[in-house]
């Protein structure tokens, strides 16, 4: 038998709870802080906070940690990646060495790590012999409750854990490919937010005649090309470029309209500020931090990073609209 524990029923949570518990697994149980959630789903059988149209019937729903995790062989962190860390605290205590982490928050812990290498330092300063795998791709929630086709890539350390964990969770609507490349994978889902902040910039401009399709794709090769040629000087393997990981998840971020990043950049397309922008938006844009620590890193290391440049002068207000397009497109 087969037993996964998903911490946290936010949309993501919900959406793989009920994935897996179409998808065949065996025991699927859900560890939420919220109240409302736990009710909801308790008594009938729906998240009705997020994604009230998909049915949970079956799942284990629960506000102990210690129960959900109990007797399970992966633990998949399905938490923002504001709150992941606080979350990896408070499981440490209840986790076995035979069980698997799955982490899936996307972005940079504090410090502007790796989230990954934060949770791996937890797990060795706790004695704990789990393995970690990393899950990426664009995985947009509401899609992915109503059975659309997705496809990720799980990669760890160890990729005999990658294989455990891609073969026990693909189903027939979500499938997932084992690598080995966890840098790789994380500084492409963090860079991908900062092409996307760009790409929403076009899509701001529309309305005045200066955005198009045109200007967007430009602006995604050239994000793109940078990432393609610096990401492997950090270490990022060559190949998770083409993955879901990569080009996959960057292109769902960069057009969907449910991405916060893109709407962030739409936003400053639309004439207000960073600081109006951040203070209207109920989700956080991970695209900004992202931003301003590859800007820093490459500068760090002497590489030269021209897209990334643009992009944080405009966030700072160095450049307009009009001096950002000229350079960020090459």
């Amino acid at each position: 038998m087969i037993k996964i524990a998903i911490l946290g029923l936010g949309n993501l949570g919900t959406a793989l709870a009920r994935v897996w518990l179409v998808g065949g697994l065996d025991e699927v149980a859900g560890w939420t802080i919220e109240e409302e959630v736990y009710d909801s789903i308790k008594a009938d059988g729906v998240n009705r906070k997020y994604l009230d149209h998909v049915s949970l019937e079956g799942l284990e729903v629960t506000m102990d940690i210690e129960a959900a995790v109990d007797g399970a062989e992966i633990v998949a962190l399905a938490v923002p990646s504001s709150v992941v860390l606080t979350v990896v605290d408070s499981v440490l205590p209840y986790l076995k060495d035979e069980q698997i982490l799955l982490d899936l928050a996307k972005g940079l812990a504090p410090g502007d790590e790796m989230i990954s290498h934060v949770i791996e330092s937890k797990l060795a300063a706790a004695d704990l012999g789990c393995k970690l795998c990393v899950m990426m791709g664009p995985n947009i929630a509401a899609e992915m409750a109503t059975g659309v086709y997705t496809r990720s890539l799980v990669t760890s350390s160890d990729f005999a854990a990658a294989e455990k964990v891609a073969g026990a969770l693909t189903t027939k609507t979500l499938r997932l490919t084992a690598g080995t490349d966890s840098l790789g994978s994380e500084y492409w889902g963090a860079m991908k937010n900062v092409i996307a902040l760009a790409c929403g910039v076009v899509d701001g401009l529309r309305d005045d005649g200066r955005g198009g399709d045109n200007l967007k794709a430009a602006l995604f090769t050239a994000g793109f090309s940078e990432a393609v040629r610096v990401l492997p000087l950090l270490g990022a393997e060559p190949e998770t470029a083409f993955t879901a990981a990569g080009i996959g998840d960057l292109f769902v971020t960069a057009t969907s309209p449910h991405g916060r990043n893109r709407e962030m950049g739409e936003r400053l397309g639309r004439g207000q500020t960073l600081e109006q922008a951040q203070k209207e938006m109920v989700m956080v844009s991970e695209g900004v931090r992202a931003a301003r620590m590859f800007k820093q890193l490459f500068a760090s290391k002497g590489f030269d990073a021209p897209f990334v440049t643009a992009v944080c002068d405009l966030l700072d207000g160095i450049d307009s609209i009009d001096e950002f397009l000229e350079r960020a497109h090459g």
